[in-house]
């Protein structure tokens, strides 16, 4: 009976995770979009740049938001990986220790 109470405490802890992690996924795909909208004016532009830089908008060198939207896009698509490596492993331990469960309630 305590093995069962750990397990389902176990379980229930990695439920939470999973859904952090559904949550951290899904503020990243959202930066992602943004970063890569970005990317496409930058790219369809034919005049000046401007950055928001906190309350100020200030022209810049468009080659060189072009490289800094690029290199944030890589990081955030490398950050949604791990995040979806850490989401499958935490589903395979939960589906296992759920299975356990069942197995010891019959």
């Amino acid at each position: 009976m305590e093995k069962d109470n750990q397990q389902i405490q176990e379980l229930q802890m990695l439920e939470q995770s999973i859904q952090n992690l559904f949550l951290q996924k899904q503020v990243f795909q959202l930066e992602l979009n943004e970063t890569q909208k970005a990317l496409e004016e930058i790219k369809d532009s034919r005049g000046d740049i401007f950055k928001i830089i906190g309350q100020l908008m200030i022209k810049t060198d468009g080659e060189k938001v072009e490289k800094e939207l690029e290199g944030r896009e890589k990081m955030l698509d490398l950050k949604l990986k791990s995040l979806e490596k850490q989401e499958k492993t935490i589903v395979e331990r939960a589906d296992d220790v759920r299975k356990e469960v069942i197995k010891n309630i019959k």
